[in-house]
């Protein structure tokens, strides 16, 4: 952890939502003139998509299995060190896995596969990374010990598995098979290396949809906000002002001593109120307490 180069993490397994997170933290970055540099979770995969393919066809005729949540399928050493790099030095390096033809239409190459890897922008205030794995800890490796702010963001599991649905068919062109056969084959490491990070977070933020998602798989459309309240959990927060959270969230309360509960349509407002000054302590090189 780092006080002169800090690190802040949003972590949050695929299709969580973690989009209206990073949304948060731009307008923060903004409102303090702070230059981030920016990491995406999914430049640490080992694999392009079509070997990646080729690695499940593998796993399954040995019958065993490999998913992008895993080890195996991850570079958890390289992330681990491009955070302890960047805290010590404020350099590092990047690349972009380009999921969809619209992202990689413009570096000339085909979807599922990585742009080069390039030295991160100078001079940058802070290292922003979103993805699956900014609190994964293993027996090798601990990437949640070089975070300075880690975020949860984490919904309930069936909307989680709604939204993976939705996006991987209608932006990622995948079958719906081939999506539920990657929810069942990922469950284990989604046991192993995803559900243990969020106790390690400073802050999570659940979404608990108000309509029925009994069943995921049969779901045409994604619960909105509005649809939705926010659990907010804070872990080892000292500072957190609570009434005024309240007053300033309209419909909000206090379901629990370190737990607040607010109306989904408030999320985002929720996100900014919360986490300003935290950024702001990160920034005058104070741990976060």
């Amino acid at each position: 952890m780092s006080a002169k180069h800090p690190v802040i993490a949003i972590t949050g397994s695929s299709g969580a939502g973690t989009t209206t997170t990073s949304v948060a933290f731009r307008k923060i970055f903004q409102q303090f003139d702070v230059t981030a540099a920016l990491i995406e979770g999914d430049s640490f995969h080992r694999y392009t998509r079509p070997e990646m393919d080729a690695e499940i066809r593998k796993a399954r005729e040995q019958g065993r299995h490999i998913s992008y949540f895993g080890p195996e399928a991850n570079d958890f050493g390289m992330l681990e060190r491009t955070f302890f790099e960047y805290g010590e030095t404020g350099n590092g390096r990047c690349r972009k896995y380009l999921h969809t033809y619209d992202e990689a239409v413009p570096y000339n190459q085909s979807p599922g596969t990585f742009t080069p890897w390039e030295p991160l922008p100078s001079n940058t205030d802070v290292l922003f990374y979103e993805g699956l794995h900014g609190g994964v800890v293993t027996p090798q490796h601990n990437v949640a010990g070089h975070v300075d702010l880690l975020i949860g963001v984490v919904p309930i599991v069936n909307l989680e598995w709604i939204q993976k649905l939705i996006r991987d068919t209608g932006e990622r062109g995948h079958s719906r098979e081939a999506v539920m056969d990657s929810v069942v084959r990922s469950m284990d490491d989604y046991i192993r290396y995803i559900t243990p990070q969020f106790s390690r977070t400073h802050i999570n933020f659940q979404r608990v949809p108000t309509v029925d998602t009994s069943n995921p798989f049969s779901a045409k459309a994604i619960p909105s906000l509005d649809e939705s309240f926010i659990v907010i959990r804070f872990r080892g927060l000292t500072q957190i002002d609570f009434p005024y959270l309240l007053a300033m969230l309209q419909g909000s309360f206090i379901s629990s001593i370190n737990t607040i509960v607010v109306p989904g349509g408030k999320m985002g407002l929720a996100m900014e109120l919360i986490m300003a000054p935290l950024v702001k302590q990160l920034l005058e090189g104070k741990k976060i307490s």
